[in-house]
């Protein structure tokens, strides 16, 4: 049965609370006996526009139940749309697959494109307006009591509180009806529409600006970018129950910077210029200092105000990463991806990964080596009490970062994408180049790769020997190449020359068949016969990690943690101080 069907059917708070995986005790302890001010917490935060936004979050029981119901009503509106057929493409504020990006891609290259503001949204969206939704839309028509539990858990005083998970999702359901009437007008009036949340866009190349959706204010003449909305549009938001902002209807023309939901949309969707810069500038701080500012909400005799106050390394790497994704929404990785911005989230990378990490990192061959390093520390974790802590009901906490080959950008801009002997090459080759950037503290902690000791390692040792002037011979528990920079080999077993990470394994686990197919260790095999390293460690490995036995492991271990002790007694604390918190990490 669907979600949406599952919904239909729910006739009582039990129905209701088995599709969202609660106890109905638990539902109704929530909504019918806990005390309403036990329920929220309110506070305000400053609008960078100016004046106060107020938040009511929920206690965490509550915001999970919440969060359930909101995960439950996108599913049945992503049924409703894949049944319908339809894109969906007006709203894009907290809806999956949209974002900023796509709400200010509509509106590109226009000769007119208006802002304007649906007042008190939140706020205007009340109990009956939830209840009455899921009541009568044809799409949900939901008993009557399960309507009024959904009413129950998503509204707080008599609206949809801004902290809320559900909130969104509810308000995007209930605003569709607006949407398609404004879709309608703006399409009479040859505009494109689209909305973000409380915020409505309408853009347009004709010559002159429809007067049903906006004209200019005739009351100062210096404030030629301050519109009111035409009565045809007032009319279809006040049918529908919401109110426009005409203080915040503004209108901005191709010669001028044309902003939507913060994204410069003259010619191609962008950044502003200015947030560009001040992203440089802190991670220019960073690097050098070890700490930046940001501006921030700070509370100041019982108020909360923006301020500059001490920014963490998650903080900007979010601030980096919303910039990377227009760049990417714009360019696809072309040679048009701006170096710049490329070099300044690599130094970002490199610094706060590498540099000024909070732990040791590993840095393995492939994200399989990782599968097989994890689950051996866990499983010798009494022997490895500086790689791993038990923290109780046979739960284990890494001591040591595992560096995982992500699939996003940052890879690639770290030149860390894919893994193998030959990516390893070039990141220690770099290393020292990249390391010289930084005068900020760091350097606490070791970085260790972790390298198969074959022929396949001939240009790792090579790169090393170009280093030190020395060549390691692979026999060696560990390697210094700079700074707080480490090599491991996989040990050597005697009378043998060579070892690779699955040599430490039993025979008889490497013997697994897995749908009639045997394992098979090399690079090239016939998927017809032979399965390869990433079906062995996410197929036999990892879920039978219990039973697998990790004792090859306990000398690669013992290496590492050779490399992380040695470090430790030779590191020198910068003169700098301490650098931004671990806690941003």
């Amino acid at each position: 049965m669907s979600r949406l069907a599952g919904l239909k059917a729910a006739t009582s708070i039990s129905d209701l609370a088995t599709l969202l995986g609660f106890k109905p005790k638990a539902i109704s302890y929530l909504l019918y006996k806990q005390p309403p001010e036990c329920k929220y917490t309110t506070f305000q935060i400053p609008k960078r526009s100016g004046g106060y936004r107020t938040i009511q979050a929920p206690v965490e029981r509550l915001k999970l139940l919440q969060r359930r119901l909101s995960d439950l009503l996108q599913d049945c509106h992503d049924e409703i749309n894949a049944s319908a057929k339809r894109k969906d493409q007006i709203a894009h504020g907290f809806k999956r697959d949209r974002s900023i990006i796509t709400n200010a891609k509509q509106h590109r290259n226009r000769r007119w494109v208006l802002n304007a503001d649906l007042e008190d949204f939140f706020p205007s969206i009340n109990f009956g307006r939830v209840r009455g939704y899921f009541l009568r839309n044809r799409d949900f028509m939901l008993q009557e009591r399960v309507a009024t539990v959904i009413a129950q858990i998503s509204c707080h005083e008599n609206s949809l509180p801004q902290g809320s998970p559900c909130s969104p999702i509810i308000s995007n359901l209930v605003t569709h009806v607006l949407d398609m009437r404004l879709v309608k007008l703006a399409s009479e009036c040859g505009c494109t529409y689209s909305r973000y949340a409380d915020d409505l866009t309408f853009s347009t190349n004709k010559k002159d600006f429809p007067f049903q959706i906006a004209g200019p204010s005739a009351t100062s003449a210096d404030r030629a970018h301050l519109w009111l909305p035409g009565e045809p549009l007032k009319q279809v938001i006040e049918r529908t129950g919401f109110r426009v902002n005409s203080k915040k209807t503004r209108m901005m023309y191709r010669d001028s910077r044309q902003n939507v939901t913060g994204l410069v949309v003259n010619k191609k969707i962008n950044v502003a210029r200015e947030y560009r810069h001040n992203i440089r500038a802190m991670v220019h701080r960073l690097v050098t200092t070890g700490r930046f500012e940001i501006l921030g909400p700070v509370t100041r005799d019982k108020k909360v105000v923006l301020e500059k106050c001490p920014g963490t390394l998650n903080e900007l790497h979010g601030m980096l990463g919303f910039v990377d994704s227009v760049e990417c929404f714009n360019h696809s990785r072309t040679d048009e991806y701006s170096a710049s911005l490329k070099a300044t989230y690599r130094r970002f990378l490199f610094y706060s990964t590498f540099y000024a990490a909070s732990a040791p990192v590993l840095i393995c061959e492939g994200e399989t080596d990782n599968v097989y390093l994890t689950h051996a520390i866990v499983s010798l974790a009494s022997e490895f009490p500086e790689l791993v802590e038990l923290v109780g009901a046979g739960k284990a906490r890494l001591k040591i970062r595992i560096y995982k080959y992500p699939r996003t950008s940052t890879a690639g801009i770290l030149g860390l994408k894919d893994g193998g002997s030959g990516v390893l090459c070039n990141f220690i080759k770099d290393y020292p180049k990249e390391v010289a950037r930084f005068s900020g503290p760091g350097l606490a902690q070791p970085v260790i790769v972790i390298y198969d000791n074959d022929e396949g390692c001939k240009g790792i040792r090579s790169v090393i020997a170009n280093i030190l002037k020395v060549k390691p011979t692979g026999t060696e528990p560990f390697t210094h190449v700079y700074k707080n920079l480490y090599a491991v080999p996989t040990p050597l077993q005697e009378g043998v020359t060579s070892s690779k990470i699955e040599d430490f394994f039993e025979a008889r686990i490497k013997e697994t068949i897995i749908e009639g197919k045997t394992f098979d260790e090399g690079n090239s095999i016939d998927p017809h016969k032979h399965y390869g390293k990433k079906v062995f460690a996410h197929k036999v490995i990892r879920p039978n990690a219990d039973k697998v036995d990790f004792n090859g492991f306990r000398s690669l271990l013992q290496n590492i943690v050779q490399a992380i002790s040695e470090h430790r007694k030779s590191f020198r604390p910068s003169a700098l101080g301490p650098s931004c918190s671990p806690e941003a990490e």
